[in-house]
């Protein structure tokens, strides 16, 4: 192997070649980072709802085809939702305590903790689909009716 000699000019070249290549990385990993906390923020905007008692503020946040399920209902429609979801449990429910976002492209996980209005707590997971920067589906995974705000906070179940 022969050894080739290097000119200061070729050095500053590879030097600068290198700096151009590492520049770029970290707005490339920074664009990326955006796009996730957009979708995050998409879900962390469908919480402050709940929180803020405010349905129209989550109603602008789910698409015309939302569907919700759980251990007790199946892909239920966004009225179906509304009626048997937000209009009986929201009167319970003081808060969430959002403990993990995971967001992908069109995807997110989340587990809280759910602060009830006496005091209490549970704690759930649930899965969102999301689509053209809103909800379409969302799954909760929780114990049964005995996790449900109303009965954690009135002692039912």
């Amino acid at each position: 192997m022969t050894a080739k000699a290097m000119s200061r000019r070729d050095i500053l070249e590879a030097g600068a070649g290198i700096l151009i290549v590492t520049a770029g990385v970290p707005q490339m990993a920074g664009a990326a980072t955006r796009l996730l906390s957009k979708r995050e923020e998409v879900v962390r905007n469908y919480y402050a709802a709940w929180d803020r008692k405010d349905w129209p503020r989550l109603d602008r946040l789910l698409t015309d085809g939302f569907t919700f399920s759980s251990p007790l209902d199946d892909h239920i429609s966004k009225n179906e939702y509304k009626a048997g979801y937000w209009d009986t449990q929201i009167a319970y429910i003081d808060q969430f305590d959002l403990k993990q976002v995971m967001a992908t492209d069109n995807e997110a996980f989340v587990m809280y903790i759910c602060h009830t209005a006496n005091g209490k707590t549970f704690q759930n997971v649930e899965y969102f689909q999301l689509r053209g920067g809103k909800v379409s589906a969302v799954e909760c995974y929780f114990g049964g009716k005995a996790s449900f705000p109303s009965a954690v906070s009135t002692g039912k179940g």
